[in-house]
């Protein structure tokens, strides 16, 4: 079984209060029009005029080559953590998405990668999951490459 893991609450309170993101910026507030604005923390669509954060995100540890860091949005105001046993809203409002496989080192195990349809990632992520060498997934926009959250196996990083 496959958890959906959204981002930690401390770090999304660290944002809302006005806290730097990744590249130590402040950040952004904007207006979400109700479509391609998915909160990373709730992993629901922020919903049309509600007042969201743009922010720079680094899902990794550590600093090295691999650890790509992109923007992200997610609510202004205190939202609830997403469960992480239940399908996220947000993996629901595209047709497609990236999912990428990363070793415990987060560097990632090439051959994992692949677009696949929303209603297939559970499958795609149990098939990268045998590979010993994978030690988490990422779901990604297959569009711009936009981290959406991790999948970890089921008793994983709860």
């Amino acid at each position: 079984m496959t958890k959906y893991h959204a981002l930690e609450t401390d770090i999304v309170r660290h944002w809302q209060a006005g806290g730097a993101d990744a590249h130590g910026q402040v950040p952004q507030r904007a207006v979400s029009d109700g479509q391609g604005n998915p909160c990373r923390h709730c992993l629901r669509e922020i919903p049309e005029t509600a007042e969201m954060l743009i922010l720079a995100h680094r899902p990794f540890e550590t600093l090295h080559p691999y650890a790509e860091c992109g923007p992200v949005f997610v609510c202004a105001a205190p939202c609830n953590r997403a469960d992480p046993d239940a399908v996220p809203q947000i993996l629901t409002t595209s047709p497609d998405y990236l999912v990428k496989g990363y070793s415990g080192d987060e560097r990632i195990v090439y051959g994992t990668g692949a677009v696949v349809p929303a209603g297939d990632i559970a499958g795609k992520a149990a098939i990268t999951f045998e590979d010993p060498r994978v030690a988490f997934i990422h779901v990604r926009s297959a569009r711009n490459n936009c981290y959406q959250l991790r999948l970890d196996r089921y008793g994983r990083n709860q």
